[in-house]
């Protein structure tokens, strides 16, 4: 970013009265602007918008693209009118609100909204969309985001937008609130300026607007373009192609390669070859792959699973560690849907097959000779990895759901096909886990040459690469979660383990529990002891989100009088000693889930935070390690079997 004036920036539309806010993206600077019949401030609103516009500021949002650059656009458009009209300051409020409930009509049913991003008088760094949060795996509001970056201030909006607003204190309480909204954007804003910094500089170097594009929006925009050249087609042309199916069937698409001696995966491949995929959407147009495959394995002890997205497998919980003579291996698929594709000569049907994967494969290849630290690598790594994501995105020029099938089918058949091949080849080994692009077991140590020489075997019959590493140990709970430790005793975190550098839209409840259990694991540290020495009050706070039919109450007890206090829709809070109850109800039936089922009057509301002297936050460290503990003896308590 240029030292220009770029401003974080939030509107609230009410009935009669709007607010604007703008934060300084860098400086200690706030702006407030006031419509409403004790504060008209509409000509002061304009001025800063004009001035803006004609300084080519961007105004950075949460979710603005879709609703406060329209109303920005909304202004402008009609700033004559609100400047030299009757500049009643009810009935303009009242005119942005109309507005803005059109604009939350239109988006709510699918809409095209009236403003596009390329038209914008100013332009946008939207924090939601660039971090791809509108995405349903990673949705997340900006109130969710204050939970997991441990923002103090996580306030609701007070007032309904439907109410009429008639005291100065109503006022000054959706100003402080948009402040705080600004506010907290702004720190989003600035953990993502990695992100920011990618897509200026690649908006600036292929001449597209960038900045607010997600990353498989990125892997969209620049595969389109740089497949456009090849093909010599006009971008708007290629960017209309799809391929619509009504079935597929599984056994043309299989690769003639595959082969089991096994009769648990030869069972398995004749499942995929008797299926046929051919349920489709409500619209009658988009074929529905998730949930079409499903299929267990049992074989040398443990269960693997298969879907439409890919495989997984884990044996028994417990702590991993070779004996002496024993090593635990390591392998994973490079890049491997990428190139399966490309080794394959696969693509979307409506592509050519050989422009495709010749692009295909030179990202891949560009990308190898690139240093990881150059901004290149990162890109092309995108480009490599959403691309198979794209091809099951109906909206995008990549839409081909065989394509999607081709590549899940054959790398979990693939993958089994090594499994297979390295178990029945070493009758000692003992698998750990198997997921989407790789394996793990525990060998004799005098047959990794073996090992590798049979998974050298495997590579030549798929033409893929097989990368290996060895771990001293693995902490398994199952195959999403897990602590692994390398040869080079550097650690690896999975699922409910990680709590370091976790991506802001995911759960950070008590982390207080995953690091104490890498504590005690791999430092040797008693949980006691990690708990005694942190006094960080948001590790021991845990955060829950309500979908639009339900809301959170806090029930409290005042000498057997029972009342109830209506919660935020993400509600912060730790275990305490002494508290209330905090429950999750429905709204259209009266149904009732209690957080923290089991408990009663020991939850503490931290929506807002308040400093205290660490004993007055009475935690309850009981609960803590209880948990704690159930983790560790969960994997302590099963020890390392000896399967065969």
């Amino acid at each position: 970013m240029s030292s220009k004036s770029h401003w974080i920036i939030d509107y609230e539309t009410i009935l009669n009265l709007t607010v604007l806010v703008a934060v300084h993206y860098q400086r200690d600077e706030v702006k407030v602007f006031v419509v409403h019949r004790y504060r008209n401030d509409i000509e002061e609103m304009i001025m800063f918008l004009e001035e803006c516009k004609r300084d080519k500021s961007y105004h950075i949002t949460y979710n603005g693209l879709e609703f406060d650059s329209q109303i920005t656009e909304y202004i402008l458009e009609l700033k004559d009118v609100f400047l030299n009209g009757d500049n009643d300051a009810q009935h303009i409020a009242n005119e942005i609100y109309n507005y803005a409930q059109t604009v939350i009509s239109k988006k709510a049913d699918g809409e095209f909204l009236d403003y596009y991003e390329k038209s914008f008088s100013i332009p946008q760094i939207d924090v939601y969309k660039l971090n791809h949060w509108d995405n349903p795996a990673k949705r997340s509001s900006l109130k969710w985001i204050q939970f997991t970056t441990d923002w103090k201030n996580m306030q609701e909006m007070p007032i309904f937008h439907g109410q009429y607003v008639d005291k100065q204190e109503d006022i000054d309480t959706v100003v402080e609130y948009c402040i705080n909204d600004c506010k907290s954007t702004k720190h989003a804003f600035i953990l993502s300026k990695d992100q920011i910094t990618l897509r200026k500089d690649l908006s600036k170097e292929f001449d597209l607007p960038l900045m607010s594009a997600s990353e498989p929006r990125l892997s969209r925009e620049l595969f389109l373009l740089f497949l456009s050249d090849k093909m010599g087609m006009n971008k708007y042309d290629l960017r209309q192609l799809r391929t619509f199916r009504r079935e597929i069937h599984v056994k043309d698409i299989i690769v003639p390669y595959t082969r089991f001696k096994t009769k648990e995966f030869q069972d398995l491949q004749k499942y995929f070859e008797s299926r046929v995929i051919n349920k489709l959407d409500p619209t009658g147009q988009r074929l529905i792959l998730k949930g079409a495959l499903a299929y267990e394995v049992k074989y040398r002890g443990m269960s693997t699973f298969f879907g439409s997205g890919g495989v997984h497998g884990a044996t028994k919980p417990g702590v991993y560690e070779p004996k002496e003579g024993e090593i635990i291996m390591t392998s994973d698929v490079t890049s491997f849907y990428p190139m399966l594709a490309i080794q394959n000569k696969w693509s979307p049907a409506h592509l050519n097959p050989k422009e495709f994967c010749e692009q295909y494969e030179w990202f891949f290849v560009e990308r190898m000779k690139i240093p990881k630290t150059n901004i290149k690598n990162y890109v092309y790594k995108i480009i490599l990895n959403s691309t198979y994501g794209l091809s099951n995105e109906v909206n995008s020029f990549l839409y081909d759901p065989e394509f999607t099938l081709r590549i899940t089918v054959n790398g979990q058949l693939s993958l089994m096909m090594l499994y297979e091949m390295l178990a029945e080849g070493i009758p000692e080994a003992v698998p750990l886990m198997q997921n989407t692009d790789g394996l793990e077991m525990i060998i004799p140590a005098d047959k990794k040459e073996l090992y590798l020489s049979i998974c050298k075997e495997w590579e030549d019959i798929t033409k893929l690469n097989l990368e290996h590493d060895e771990y001293q140990k693995v902490f398994l709970g199952d195959v999403n979660n897990y602590i692994a430790v390398y040869k080079n005793g550097k650690t690896k975190c999975k699922g409910r383990f990680e709590f370091e550098n976790l991506a802001l839209h995911k759960n950070k409840s008590m982390l207080i529990i995953p690091k104490a259990i890498y504590n005690h694991f791999i430092k040797g540290i008693p949980p006691e002891e990690t708990i005694m020495n942190n006094n960080n009050i948001f590790d021991y706070c845990a955060g829950v989100k309500s979908k639009s039919d339900w809301l959170f109450e806090e029930t409290i007890n005042t000498k057997g009088v029972i009342t109830r206090r209506p919660l935020s829709k993400v509600v912060r809070y730790y275990i305490s000693n002494e508290g209330n109850r905090i429950v999750k109800r429905n709204i259209l039936d009266g149904r009732e889930i209690s957080v923290e089922a089991g408990l009663t009057r020991k939850l503490t509301t931290f929506n807002q935070y308040v400093e205290k002297k660490w004993p007055q936050y009475d935690i309850d460290t009981g609960y803590y390690l209880t948990k704690i503990y159930e983790e560790i003896n969960a994997l302590e308590g099963t020890k390392q079997l000896q399967l065969f």
